[in-house]
Parts: C-alpha cells; structure tokens; sequence
C-alpha cells in the first residue's frame, strides 16, 4: 500500500516537472539603447541626426507573449529625451521620465495578452522622426499561429526624412510635411540623388511571408503595394484580426499590420511602393525572388 503512495506522489511531482518544462514560462529580456549623434548622408546631403545605437530605424526588439523586456537608455545626445511603448497595454514605470544627457534609465516592460507588432519611438515629434523601431511580439513558446507558420517574418517601417536637421529648438518643423518618405531607412530611386539606397526584399519562391508593416510616419496615411502581389490580413495593433483580402495597404499614422504574402508569381524583381495619401512623394524598393520555378 505505502509502495503505491509513493508511485502516485512520484507520479504527480513528474507531471508538475513536466508542465513547468513545457509551458512556454514567461522569460526576461535586457536590451542597451545608446542614444547618439549619427551624419547620415539622404536627398544629395549630409547631416546630424539622433539614432540609437547609430541606425535609421534603430534596434529591434524581439520577445514573445507575456515576457518582460528591460531596456536601458543611455542619451549620449544633447537633448533630453523620453520613450513610448506604442501599444503596450499596461503602463510602462518611467514613460514619461526625460533622460537628460550624460544620464541613462532602464525601463521595464511587462507584456500581457500584446502579440504582433508594436513599435517604440521618442516621445518628442523632432526626436521620433529618427528614434524608432520595432517592437516584436512572438507566440508562447506553447503557442502557434493562427494561420499559416509563415518562412520567415520581415520588419518594414514607413519612415519620413526632413533635409533640415531637426533639433529641440525648431521641433516645428517634423509637425510639418517631410522632404522624402523612406522603407527601412531607404529612399529609393525616385529623388534623383545618387547616393540614396532602395530597399531589396529577397524571397523564396512559394515561400510564405509575414510582413510586420509600421508607420511610423508623423503626419501622413502610408498606402503600401507590392506589384502583381496581394496581401491577407492576419493582426493590427499587437492583436489578431479576421482575415482579409488587399491588394494594397493604407496605414494611419501609428498604426501596426501583420499581413502574409506569398510569394507566388514569375521568378523576378517586382517594385515595392509606399506613398503617403497626399501623393506628394511615391517611394520605391524592390522584392526579388531568388530560386527559380524550374520550369
């Protein structure tokens, strides 16, 4: 009889060592932000910009569901700056705290029920023009997707560029409309300047694609196309949604889409464009495909 009592209780402590190892525990992430200086070289001219950690768009940050994410900012910057967590639903400790040069803070970031694609940005409109990135929210360990495990995801952020340099003091001018609009940082090939890069997006034929669309774009709606391609609507906001059917994309400032693409017409380059809805600039890139059908 004791002998069965002690199978039955090493029974139970299996089990409760089981669901420990494989229930996707909750897991903390430390991420270092340098908020700095950068000369950037756009639209045929070189100027200073803030980034962090010296790119345009900064840093991803990539976590799953339920994870708690620390991120220290050190401002080696002139100007004291404060950091959004666009979306996250439970208030962030220290949002509204101003870093002030030569000084740092770390913020804690607990995730709830949050999962897609959020962002993160500067709070002031001179400084988020360039300090912004994305804000990636995995499945569970436990969890799979509610459609089609894609290939691979891609990270796409609408950004804007201004040839003045943006500063504290004529913060104006970011509220006003920009002199290019960017993919990843890539101006592409429509405004005659040698010197700017397009964006390339390399896919495998028949591959399945999430696109994490941003935009992070002040003051103007993005519409977003990819030529002979359609797109099917899976999450907004770091929230699943019904699925949809678009040829094209049309993003609100702010806003996150989660989209498939599949990568499914003749092997070969298809121009990418991404236009603000006042039609003032069309910014290209390109999506290449590099296996070929074998026909």
């Amino acid at each position: 009889m004791g002998s069965q009592k002690h199978v039955v209780l090493l029974l139970s402590v299996l089990l409760i060592l089981n669901s420990l190892l494989f229930s996707g525990a909750d897991e903390d992430h430390y991420y270092e932000f340098i908020l700095q200086e950068t000369e950037i070289t756009k639209l045929c001219s070189t100027k200073t910009i803030l980034t962090v950690n010296g790119s345009f768009p900064g840093p991803e940050i990539r976590v799953r569901r339920g994870d708690t994410v620390y991120v220290n900012v050190h401002n080696q910057g002139r100007s004291a700056v404060s950091f959004d967590w666009q979306g996250v639903e439970d208030p962030v400790d220290g949002s509204n705290e101003l870093i002030q040069p030569g000084k740092n803070f770390t913020y804690e970031i607990e995730l709830d029920d949050e999962i897609g694609t959020l962002w993160w940005h500067a709070r002031s409109a001179w400084a988020k023009a360039t300090v912004h990135g994305a804000f990636v929210i995995l499945p569970a360990a436990d969890e799979e997707y509610p459609f089609p495990t894609p290939t691979s995801d891609q990270i796409i952020i609408f950004g804007e560029w201004f040839k003045q340099e943006l500063t504290e003091a004529n913060e104006t001018i970011a509220a006003g409309q920009a002199d290019g609009y960017t993919i990843n940082g890539h101006l592409g090939e429509t405004y005659g300047c040698s010197n700017d890069t397009t964006y390339l997006l390399e896919v495998a034929y028949e591959g399945l694609y999430l696109l994490r669309l941003i935009n992070a774009v002040a003051n103007e709606t993005m519409v977003f196309a990819i030529a002979q391609h359609s797109f099917t609507i899976v999450g907004q906001n770091a929230t699943y949604s019904q699925r949809s059917f678009s040829t094209s994309l049309t993003l609100a400032p702010g806003q996150t889409l989660d989209v498939l693409l599949g990568a499914n017409q003749n092997v070969g380059q298809y121009y990418i464009t991404a236009q603000p809805s006042s039609g003032r600039h069309n910014t290209t890139g390109v999506i290449q495909y590099l296996t070929s059908t074998g026909v």
